[in-house]
């Protein structure tokens, strides 16, 4: 079985599981899911799924059972699923979710996503995809903020993101996060925080 089918299947079992457990994750709201072999993102109108079960952890609780349920035809020993819903200030509204086994992440060679990882790693950087996704959409823009140095230092921090692709050009000196990379560009942030 591919890993999207997995993944979907994983999807499938985990929503079935919050309906049982009095969730709202059946309701029919669209998903994006993003795998190794690329990337997706919608944008929906109506709220995404919230969790009313009595557990904290009922996303772990769920992959748990999942993987216990599918472990004797794959072997396992573990998955990651990231996911999120997000409206942002400028009402556009993001839903996604990565699901990787374990096994296949420790095969990776994890030196792919240092550019990535690199291009996020400046204050500048990050404030300016803050500020992006705010609604701030052109350099010009950008360079009436304070502390964020020079046109060309901004024009130089763009260039990273967008060459990473946590940026995109739309239409002539407008950027934006492109869809697929809204939630996990939140996700990386709520993983550094201390």
């Amino acid at each position: 079985m591919e890993l999207e089918e997995r993944v979907a299947a994983l999807e499938r079992r985990i929503a079935a599981l919050e309906s049982t457990a009095g969730g709202a994750a059946g309701r029919g709201t669209e998903s994006a899911t993003r795998s190794a072999a690329g990337s997706t993102a919608e944008a929906a109108d109506r709220p995404g799924p919230v969790a009313t079960t009595d557990s904290p952890l009922w996303a772990l609780e769920g992959l748990k059972a999942q993987l216990a349920a599918d472990a004797g035809d794959r072997g396992e020993d573990g998955a990651v699923v990231f996911t999120g819903t997000v409206r942002l200030p400028t009402r556009e509204r993001y839903e996604w979710q990565l699901g990787a086994f374990t096994g296949q992440l420790f095969e990776e060679d994890w030196a792919d996503a240092a550019e990535s990882f690199a291009a996020l790693g400046h204050p500048v950087r990050l404030r300016l995809l803050r500020e992006i996704l705010g609604g701030r959409r052109t350099a010009a823009e950008l360079a009436e903020l304070e502390e964020t140095g020079t046109t060309g230092q901004i024009y130089h921090h763009l260039r990273q993101l967008t060459g990473a692709g946590w940026l995109r050009t739309v239409g002539r000196g407008r950027y934006e996060v492109p869809g697929p990379r809204v939630v996990p560009l939140l996700v990386v942030l709520t993983a550094a925080r201390p």
